[in-house]
């Protein structure tokens, strides 16, 4: 996983939106009164959450140099299937809970066999199709209304907190986020879904099961899409099918501020939810400074546009400076044997 070189050290990607997460608040802070107050602070941490397990899903697609395009809808469509199984009598929490995550792990296998076994060119191509699927199968199987009526077990992820203070979605978001940084930087298999994206050519030379990982990757995209539609199936206290319409783009901005590259092979867990925690902080200002929708998705965009420049040119800057340490090297070998 790359990081970035200041003054002879390495600086931490996630330093980056951290800092602007922290600037950001100062100026929250001195323009709105209520950004500074516990509600708001515990507000802002219910609503990232939802877009921070999406986010983590979207890493591993991402790391692979892939892209899931239909998290959004595959996180409204787990909801709507247990608010179906709801109101036709099934008030099994565990098994509604079960139904919801099965969709998820569903919905992420179709992407990965469709960018697997068909050979698409890219999964921009597939997860586009498969976003529109699953958000009108969402809309159909509920008749485009909400269902409510779900019990507080259900609901607990999504508007309980631990110890009347702590949102119990961002508890759950730290526990997932350190498993999940466990598994890329301490297994081999976290080492393989980093070397797919860095050169798929030369993972699958190494031994690689390419495809195996790439279908690991889609699928655990799908699994955190259900574990986030059941968190804001708790927020919202109902199974909607015209929820969460930007979650897609904002956890791709969320995963590309926090330093993943587009290009495969470099992100992390750390930069990814400090990407997340910005997201979270821009929609939460843009609201208490009474912004409109309009305004938020030019700011959103302007931040998606502006985090892959950034990317762009620290891929160039890297290279540039991996071809003048070749240069150099050779310089050296040259000089020794005349």
């Amino acid at each position: 996983m790359s990081l970035f070189k200041t003054g002879g050290r390495k600086m931490p990607e996630f330093v980056g939106p951290l800092m602007a997460v922290l600037a950001l608040a100062f100026i929250l802070s001195v323009t709105t009164e209520r950004f500074l107050s516990l509600p708001n602070i515990m507000n802002i941490l219910r609503q990232t959450a939802i877009n921070a397990l999406i986010a983590l899903g979207m890493l591993m697609v991402m790391l692979t140099g892939g892209i899931d395009l239909s998290v959004g809808s595959t996180a409204v469509l787990s909801g709507c299937v247990m608010g179906v199984l709801l109101k036709n009598g099934v008030t099994n929490e565990i098994l509604l809970i079960l139904a919801g995550l099965g969709t998820g792990i569903l919905a992420g296998t179709l992407n990965a066999l469709l960018y697997t076994r068909l050979e698409l060119p890219h999964p921009f191509v597939s997860t586009m199709g498969t976003r529109m699927m699953y958000r009108g199968l969402a809309l159909f199987i509920t008749g485009a209304a909400p269902i409510a009526g779900f019990s507080t077990g259900i609901l607990f992820l999504g508007y309980r907190n631990l110890f009347k203070v702590i949102p119990s979605g961002f508890v759950l978001v730290i526990i997932l986020y350190t498993a999940i940084n466990v598994m890329l930087t301490r297994t081999a298999l976290g080492r393989k879904i980093y070397s797919v994206g860095g050169n798929r050519e030369a993972a699958r030379l190494s031994g690689i099961n390419v495809k195996w990982v790439l279908n690991y990757t889609y699928i655990m995209s799908g699994l955190m899409s259900s574990i986030a539609g059941i968190v804001l199936l708790g927020r919202i206290s109902s199974a909607s099918p015209i929820a969460s319409e930007t979650a897609d783009m904002d956890a791709i901005a969320s995963c590309v501020v926090g330093g993943t590259s587009f290009l495969g092979g470099k992100g992390t867990v750390a930069g990814t939810l400090a990407g997340a925690m910005l997201i979270g902080v821009i929609n939460n200002g843009l609201d208490l400074l009474g912004a409109q929708t309009d305004s938020k998705y030019i700011v959103i965009g302007s931040v998606i546009i502006c985090a892959v420049f950034l990317d762009v040119v620290r891929n160039k800057t890297e290279e540039k400076g991996r071809r003048l340490a070749q240069a150099r090297s050779m310089s050296e070998r040259d000089n020794e044997n005349p």
